[in-house]
């Protein structure tokens, strides 16, 4: 039996967040915080914050999603994913007191969500692990790597993009600019936006988080996770260039490949995936892994 959801409000700095608390029918002493990201609310793209969290407390595992400051119903000012830590405090703070017997707390996060994870987790000895899905590693050099090996690779194995050459609706000039630019800024290491051609061979910028090439990102994304003595869970989309622009980075640093082949971390892949696992099939999948490995130590 799943409990009735509830909804809470609690202080952050002079702000008020709010949050959607999942609770489990029994006591728990481990529960699942949901960490939102990009420019978005507690719900999540199609609902998947939400159904997560459902999912989760069917499971007896508590979860809770919330707003950031200036997100959502949260009051303050919108802020980027480098500049959370008091609002992960603050809901752990609320997490913990709304669940009577929680002693440890699970970050969830997917991209720049995962990303802020790794920043804070080492900081709260209450955090005892984190789900990190597609994290948010983004460079003009490493999106325009990632997208030139492993889009383009996969483009030109699509029977669509063959049917429009040969249909004479490929844009060749507009498909050879982008081309050109991704090798600049892949290569040259001169500021170029990475771009592709849809549907209609017109260049299609890649867009993501608002705070692209933040300085010593990498560098904070490794320091926090060596930091942090937990366990990890990565899950990584097949079919995702924030996934592939994350697998690059570490595949081109040994302390990055230490790191993950640690015992304490746990990698599982979804190959058909988006960057969001938009598919229900997917969603579900997700939710199994992240409450069989919570359950699981």
């Amino acid at each position: 039996m799943q409990l009735e959801e509830q909804a809470l409000g609690f202080p952050c700095q002079g702000e008020w967040l709010t949050a959607i608390l999942s609770p489990a029918a029994q006591p728990a002493r481990r529960g699942v915080l949901i960490v939102v990201g990009g420019p978005q609310y507690r719900a999540g793209s199609h609902r998947q914050f939400t159904l997560l969290a459902r999912a989760l407390a069917a499971q007896g595992v508590p979860a809770m999603r919330f707003d950031y400051r200036g997100m959502g119903d949260s009051s303050g000012a919108a802020r980027d994913f480098e500049e959370v830590d008091a609002d992960l405090r603050a809901a752990i703070d609320q997490f913990m007191a709304a669940c009577p017997g929680l002693q440890e707390v699970v970050l969830w996060g997917l991209c720049d969500a995962a990303s802020a994870a790794m920043f804070y987790a080492r900081q709260d000895d209450r955090v005892c692990g984190m789900v990190l899905l597609n994290p948010w590693a983004r460079s003009t050099e490493g999106l325009a790597k990632a997208t030139l090996k492993h889009y383009y690779r996969d483009r030109l194995l699509q029977p669509e993009l063959w049917r429009k050459i040969f249909s004479g609706r490929f844009r060749f000039g507009a498909a050879l600019r982008s081309f050109a630019g991704l090798l600049g800024a892949a290569y040259a290491r001169r500021p170029a936006a990475a771009t592709t051609d849809d549907a209609a061979g017109h260049a299609v910028e890649q867009t993501g988080s608002p705070t692209p090439d933040a300085p010593g990102l990498h560098q904070r994304m490794l320091e926090g996770l060596q930091g942090f003595s937990g366990k990890v869970l990565f899950i990584f989309s097949g079919a995702d260039l924030t996934a592939q622009e994350f697998l690059d980075m570490v595949k081109a640093s040994r302390q990055w490949q230490g790191l993950l082949a640690a015992p304490r971390v746990t990698r599982q892949t979804l190959a058909p995936a988006d960057h969001t696992f938009s598919r229900r099939e997917w969603r579900d999948q997700v939710a199994g892994w992240t409450s069989d490995w919570v359950r699981s130590w």
